[in-house]
């Protein structure tokens, strides 16, 4: 795409409303092809794959945030010249998916089971055809510039064959295998989940004391889950606590069981904490699991896939985990083995972020990938500066988390997903089928029925989406991508994830240069964002109240690196005051014939208005260059919120208004810096705020697209520092002349006559025209006497000037509405006095409120004085 160089302005609307615009502007961007990158180009590749959305998702203000940082980025990079690719993609999200299919078949009265796997992973599909993806159309709502010919799905046919080729490549290095370890089980899925699945929460529950064997032979252990115990293979405690020496080497017998289990020693012991001894249910308990692979202990499962009691040879069997934890409990009581009960008892416990329900730690057959040395190269890519992470200082928790990882457990007994490329043969034969390969075929033959851990499929994302294993101009252009925008809190899992998948196929290529890391949305208060909470948002509703632009600007201007960033809609609404500030600002100027020059004049032409506006411009784009390069989104958004409002608007604009009544030449150059300034502002906001920067740029300046248009560079010249230090100046006196007129009860837009004494010993003679304009002051007339006077101190001298108010202030009401304030400042003092004079109330009240108190004592009396100062300076009646 070229960019079209005719200038003819557009009109704009009379105010802006971003319903009318935005669906409308990203079509046309979409059509243009603007967001679709060229593998073959010659430019600088710049990649980003999107984390991909679960595709049962909506948008939500998490994806808001990571989206609006991303787009950031890719949009500026864009228009730095670089082939620019936004990867976008979902994720299919499998036991999400499988959960919510299962509860729409339970509605309409069918068991999943009923329908076979064929049947139910038909319904998905129509499922996903129907309802997935509603997130891709809200992310187009949100503005994201992603090139959507090159939209992946993780069980699409090329990701698939990606999953199936790394899986054989996997078995055949031996970094895959089958073997029983402890899991997190889900007993609604009857399945394995990971451990980003599982969310622990603080529940009120019980901790139950009982005595196992009798006499001096006794011993009491404590346990959350009593029902387990019908599954402990040993007793445990400290191999130098004194009490229970005696017992190490003794058996004991388990109530309930008949069975008999030992007493061991084991450092693990704490001998502080409660009896100092421990029951051990090594099928159960993963720190009983680790403690029973040391000692040999027998591994005793004691509960079937849908947490029911299995296999004890009691009353037991068959009940729900939760019912047997009261039968056990109350059979316990019976033969007076309870020693104490604590109820409630809080303490954390993991649930299915799924289903809900608590999760059940349970010995298991699975396949298991060996991290190992994919887990070292993982680290060492970040050690040796393949990768870096920022913030630096988050990198000691990625080290944390690789350099200890367990083998990751990757199967899960559901039906969704990319099923396990394994099949048994009739005598044992176990067979690893790649996806150019047979299957084997005859009688006895199946595949495995379980399918992979959805995070399989996704840590193969940064590739596999560019058409891995096939070598690739995609591949070849864009990997590795140029940076990972995620949050700290799936650092662990999706990062490390692709960290060890992607150095691992892609020959020790990592597959990203730059982790960025940010926090979490939260509330206004700082607290986490949860529906049970109340505390939710919908960034959908506030883009549909306040356009989609306030809401990226906000979340940008809160977006501070691996920090958790509040939000609140006033925020929002104060963006959108922004956005309209922003335009009004461009609707003035171009009303005005505002222009963007070919070539500016010479400085020696410009006033002084002109180069601190041009010097200010140019520092803006050095700023905002430098914080981007270092992911500063905040910092940058600030620094464009203060130069529009505070120095673009409150003050050249005014001067403007000045420089453009004078006419002639100076009006001509004014027109010109006015359209150059908007240029170059537009351009940096366009990647936070893309649809009001497109509507505004192209009507200014009559080009195509503002995405399209050139990242703006700083102009190169030496700051003029005269001139900025003569505008300071002006700035100074113009707000003190307006603070006096105030503080005189004058009304904003009354004018009064003044003189000004010093002005031009301070070489600022050619301001006074701007000085009386803004400050609202006249050339004196003949016969002048002033009747109120200030002096304003600026570098160099000071100025004096003197007004006349005879018959611009009402003096009565003046001095009736000073003596009301006068008397409320009096009552507050008097108020304040008499709480830090109570002894009774110092010695009661926090610190910090005795600190506010006296603030605002502090306050009140500072506004006394200010409002007798006032009264005394008034004429008399």
């Amino acid at each position: 795409m070229t960019q079209t160089h005719a200038a003819q302005q557009r009109e704009l609307p009379s105010s802006w409303n971003p319903a009318d615009v935005e669906a409308e502007l990203y079509q046309r961007w979409v059509d243009a092809e603007y967001f679709t990158a060229d593998a073959n180009s010659d430019k600088p590749p710049f990649s980003i794959v999107i984390p991909p959305p679960n595709v049962t998702g909506s948008l939500h203000i998490g994806h808001a945030y990571e989206h609006t940082q991303m787009d950031i980025l890719t949009r500026r990079r864009r228009m730095q010249g670089y082939e620019a690719l936004w990867l976008p993609g979902m994720d299919h999200a499998s036991i999400a998916v499988q959960a919510l299919v299962e509860r729409q078949l339970r509605d309409e009265g069918i068991d999943h089971r009923d329908l076979g796997r064929e049947g139910f992973l038909d319904r998905v599909w129509q499922w996903k055809e129907k309802h997935g993806g509603a997130i891709l159309d809200q992310m187009k709502r949100l503005g994201d510039s992603v090139d959507w010919t090159r939209e992946r799905f993780t069980m699409d046919e090329g990701l698939s064959r990606a999953v199936q080729t790394i899986f054989k490549k996997l078995y055949d290095d031996g970094l895959i295998y089958r073997a029983e370890r402890l899991v997190n089980w889900s007993p609604e899925m009857r399945s394995a989940i990971s451990d980003i699945e599982v969310e622990h929460k603080e529940i009120d529950g019980e901790l139950v004391s009982m005595r196992y064997g009798d006499g001096d032979s006794s011993i009491v252990v404590a346990t959350t889950r009593i029902e387990t115990m019908l599954g402990d293979t040993a007793v445990v405690v400290h191999p130098d606590d004194e009490r229970y020496k005696h017992l190490i080497g003794t058996e004991i017998e388990l109530p309930l069981t008949g069975r008999k289990i030992p007493i061991l020693a084991d450092e693990y012991v704490d001998k502080e904490f409660g009896s100092g001894a421990m029951k051990v249910t090594p099928a159960h308990d993963p720190n009983d699991f680790e403690i029973g692979k040391r000692h040999d202990l027998p591994m005793l499962t004691i509960m079937d896939e849908q947490g029911r009691i299995a296999h004890t040879g009691t009353q037991f069997d068959g009940m729900d985990r939760f019912e047997a934890r009261v039968a056990v409990r109350e059979a316990l009581r019976e033969q007076d083995r309870i020693v104490e009960e604590k109820r409630p008892y809080r303490h954390s416990v993991g649930h299915s972020s799924r289903s809900k329900e608590p999760i059940e730690p349970r010995l298991s057959l699975q396949w298991f990938v060996k991290v190992g040395p994919l887990a070292k190269a993982a680290g060492d890519a970040v050690r040796d500066g393949q990768v870096a992470i920022h913030p630096p200082e988050m990198s000691k928790r990625y080290f944390d988390w690789v350099d200890n990882l367990h083998d990751w457990a990757i199967s899960r007994q559901l039906w969704w997903g990319h099923r396990i490329p394994i099949w048994y043969g009739p005598n044992g034969e176990v067979v690893c089928v790649g996806p150019d390969e047979e299957p084997p075929s005859g009688e006895g033959w199946h595949q495995d029925e379980d399918v992979l851990d959805t995070w399989f499929s996704s840590g193969l994302w940064p590739f596999s989406t560019m058409g891995w294993p096939d070598d690739t101009a995609d591949l070849r252009k864009f990997y590795p991508t140029s940076v990972l925008v995620t949050g700290y809190d799936i650092l662990f899992f999706w990062v490390a994830r692709m960290m060890m998948m992607g150095l691992y196929a892609m020959d020790g290529v990592a597959p990203f240069k730059t982790i960025a890391l940010h926090g979490m949305v939260r509330d206004a208060h700082g607290k986490k964002m949860s529906k049970s909470a109340g505390n939710t948002v919908d960034p959908l509703e506030w883009m549909d109240t306040y356009g989609t632009d306030a809401l990226r600007f906000t979340l940008a201007r809160g977006a501070n690196p691996g920090t958790d960033s509040p939000i609140s809609e006033e925020w929002v609404a104060a963006s959108r005051s922004f956005c309209t500030k922003l335009f009004n600002a461009t609707k003035f100027a171009m009303m005005n014939g505002a222009k963007v020059p070919e070539r500016l004049a010479d400085r020696d032409e410009l006033t002084d208005a002109d180069r601190w506006i041009l010097d200010r411009a140019d520092q803006l784009v050095s700023d905002v260059d430098a914080l981007l390069e270092d992911f500063q989104f905040a910092k940058a958004t600030e620094a464009l919120y203060h130069f529009t409002w505070d120095e673009f608007c409150d003050w050249y604009l005014e001067l403007s208004k000045v420089q453009l009544d004078a006419g002639g030449d100076r009006a001509e150059r004014t027109r010109e810096v006015l359209g150059h300034v908007l240029d170059v502002l537009l351009r940096l906001l366009h990647p936070t705020i893309p649809f009001i920067t497109e509507t505004l740029w192209t009507a200014l300046t009559g080009r195509e697209s503002v995405v399209i248009a050139e990242w703006p560079q700083a102009g190169g010249a030496a700051a003029d520092e005269a001139a900025a230090q003569r505008i300071t100046a002006v700035q100074k006196l113009i707000t003190e002349i307006r603070r006096f007129r105030s503080d005189q009860g004058l009304k904003p837009g009354q004018r009064v006559a003044a003189k000004l004494g010093g002005v031009d010993e301070l070489g600022l003679s050619d301001h006074v025209p701007a000085v009386r304009s803004l400050a609202r002051i006249t050339e004196p007339a003949d016969g002048f006497t002033s009747s109120a006077s200030i002096e304003v101190g600026l570098a160099g001298g000071n100025v004096a000037v003197e007004l006349d108010l005879s018959g611009a202030v009402d003096i009565a009401a003046e001095r009736k509405r000073l003596e009301k304030d006068l008397a409320a400042a009096e009552k507050e003092l008097t108020g304040t006095d008499k709480k830090l004079n109570n002894p009774a109330f110092l010695d009661k009240a926090p610190a910090e409120v005795v600190d506010k108190i006296k603030a605002r004592r502090e306050t009140a009396q500072i506004e006394i004085d200010r409002i007798k100062g006032r009264l005394e300076a008034l004429p008399q009646a």
